[in-house]
């Protein structure tokens, strides 16, 4: 699984860029937000990948920031929405937007987007309201306060460890442990923080 790419950008088109690593092209397809921030052609990126695998193909979704990964993947969670459809929301609006949209329960704002209608809208709200709580704060000012990005990094912390086989309530001792023996810790720091202390156990 790749999760994680670092290049430069040889081409670019909306909604899809191909990123050199070291002589290997990767064909990236990316919301309308990360393929204006990428830069042009030459230019060095990073971005937080997901991989999708189907039985005949496995393509590349990639993200500037992981709140928009993040979300990306609760979304391909609903059921009948695929990957397309999910770039088509963050395309149509910021993954800050589309969380504030979700927990105010604004139909008429998701339906705005090309390819969600009504019902879709509907159930985005349903499924995903309680969920994203404690990915980010409403953004009325458009600025995560600090105690959202706290909740950010306790969540992608808790995200990595189940991802590697700990059972979450396990987890969330190690995280709670990691991140009150260092406030200032960075989601590197903390992991393997959290990892030491897991390993204790």
């Amino acid at each position: 699984m790749i999760a994680f790419l670092r290049g430069r950008v040889l081409d670019k088109q909306p909604n899809r860029i191909i990123v050199d690593v070291s002589g290997v092209g990767y064909d990236v397809q990316v919301p309308l937000s990360t393929f204006y921030e990428v830069g042009e052609e030459g230019a060095e990126v990073t971005l937080r990948v997901y991989t999708h695998v189907r039985e005949d193909a496995l393509q590349l979704y990639g993200f500037l920031t992981d709140l928009e990964r993040q979300v990306f993947e609760r979304l391909i969670g609903i059921s009948g929405i695929g990957p397309k459809l999910a770039i088509a929301v963050l395309s149509g609006m910021d993954s800050r937007e589309v969380i504030a949209a979700i927990q105010r329960a604004d139909v008429a704002r998701l339906t705005g987007i090309p390819g969600i209608g009504k019902k879709t809208a509907e159930r985005i709200v349903l499924e995903l309201k309680d969920r994203l709580m404690k990915l980010a704060s409403p953004v009325e000012a458009g600025v995560a306060t600090g105690a959202a990005a706290s909740d950010r990094l306790r969540e992608d912390l808790l995200s990595a460890l189940q991802n590697l086989g700990y059972h979450r309530p396990q987890a969330e001792k190690a995280v709670d442990v990691a991140l009150k023996s260092d406030a200032d810790a960075n989601f590197e720091q903390a992991l393997r923080s959290a990892l030491r202390d897991m390993m204790k156990h």
